[in-house]
């Protein structure tokens, strides 16, 4: 299967997760390409100032992969600074956030697995 980039659903959310600002999101995949194993496959775009607040999942666990930028990762209550290559795990049943306190854009890839 091959799923070309504009034929990627591309979609803002306001205040995601009560979160600041705006993320800009490209769907990969959902539920139904990534096999029952997971539902969410994407690039989240935080600009300056933006973030997806504290939120925990239940039943699956997210992945990220920073791509540009330096976004602080809450990981489960101590905050990380990450950096481009950093691959920052989300278990279930545990809280995080992602912030942008920087002045420049940060990509991330995310993935949703079930646990």
């Amino acid at each position: 299967m091959v799923i070309r980039a504009n034929e990627c659903k591309t979609e803002e959310r306001i205040n995601m997760r009560g979160g600041e600002g705006s993320v800009k999101i490209v769907n990969f995949a959902g539920k139904e390409e990534l096999l029952g194993k997971g539902r969410f496959f994407a690039r989240m775009t935080l600009e300056p100032g933006c973030s997806i607040g504290e939120h925990t999942h239940e039943g699956d666990s997210e992945i990220f992969i920073v791509e540009r930028g330096c976004p602080t990762y809450n990981d489960g209550g101590t905050l990380v600074e990450a950096k481009p290559g950093d691959v920052l795990i989300c278990p279930a049943e545990t809280a995080h956030s992602i912030a942008n306190n920087t002045d420049e854009t940060v990509d991330i890839i995310a993935l949703i697995i079930y646990s």
